[in-house]
């Protein structure tokens, strides 16, 4: 397949690109303008596209899908309402325009993969939540509805959109793990708040899998939660953090002191409580790499 991925120099994006090269794939890198080019050597080639006026390059003509990764750090800064601006517009702006854009196309991709998260469904407590539970209504909550809501105009064009929600992705090299670790290696590790609160979580090599299998089956359509089947306490994650780390757990986070610290954010980002089943990959037999939460960070410290 052609792919077109925006979003290619992230977390994500930079581990998909190599993984669909590797495949056989041929990935065309959406660059806006007058950025500067990121890993290079990860394959693929480059193609201008300009979000605010929807153009895109003619390299983009036939491609056969598209992978949109585009989207700020939601843990980039606090959450300013100039931040909160950001958030939006990287998101829900970015996919409008690529919407447009393969509107425009004469032959257009068979489907469009389109990143989410499991932020959707808000705070939800010890609820068990799958692709058919409702959404949450604080800020991700609207910020992934809204982002979805984009998406799913492909579908008016004969485009396969698949809503990919993202639950907290472990790497090594990004995202959420690595200041995870940081206090544990000086010893001042422990977990946040209560403990009390479920973190849905998938290893990176995981969600570069589960993105080849949502654009390779055809029979793969609508929301899927892009997470290990075992949603893992505050508590507990940090006890397997630091038992893989070869540390103790004995500092807690107090939830006053994040919130004064990183004010919305602690509570969303932190505090908030997300038990997640991937019902809808289950139903669709994939096999995933690393369920289990001490074999994954095993995997990822281990590596280079």
């Amino acid at each position: 397949m052609k792919v077109l991925v925006t979003g290619s120099s992230g977390l994500v994006g930079s581990a998909l690109v190599p993984a669909l090269v590797k495949a056989g794939h041929t990935v065309c890198r959406l660059v806006r303008p007058g950025t500067v080019a990121k890993n290079e050597t990860n394959g693929g080639f480059q193609v201008a596209w300009n979000p605010a006026t929807g153009e895109l390059g003619g390299a983009a003509v036939g491609a056969d899908a598209v992978a949109n990764l585009a989207g700020a750090s939601i843990a980039d800064g606090r959450w300013s309402a100039e931040r909160k601006d950001v958030l939006r517009s990287s998101r829900i702006d970015t996919t409008r325009a690529l919407v447009t854009a393969l509107a425009k196309m004469n032959a257009r991709p068979r489907v469009l993969v389109c990143a989410s998260a499991t932020g959707f469904y808000g705070n939800r407590g010890d609820e068990l939540l799958t692709e058919e539970s409702q959404p949450g209504n604080d800020f991700l909550s609207s910020l992934a509805k809204d982002w979805e809501t984009e998406a799913l105009k492909a579908e008016a064009i004969g485009v396969r959109v698949v809503l990919a929600r993202f639950g907290i992705v472990l790497a090594k090299g990004g995202g959420a793990l690595p200041a995870m670790m940081l206090p544990f290696r000086f010893f001042a590790g422990g977990k946040i708040g209560s403990g009390q609160q479920w973190m849905s979580w998938i290893s990176l090599d995981d969600v570069v899998e589960i993105l080849r299998f949502a654009l390779e089956r055809g029979e793969v359509r609508g929301p899927i939660n892009v997470i290990s089947p075992h949603p893992i306490q505050n508590a507990e994650f940090t006890k397997t953090l630091a038992s893989t780390m070869h540390r103790p757990a004995l500092f807690p986070a107090p939830a006053f002191a994040l919130r004064l610290a990183l004010g919305e954010m602690a509570d969303a980002l932190l505090l908030s409580s997300q038990r997640v089943l991937p019902q809808r990959l289950q139903m669709f037999d994939y096999h995933f790499q690393y369920p289990d939460l001490s074999a994954a960070l095993k995997n990822i410290l281990k590596q280079n």
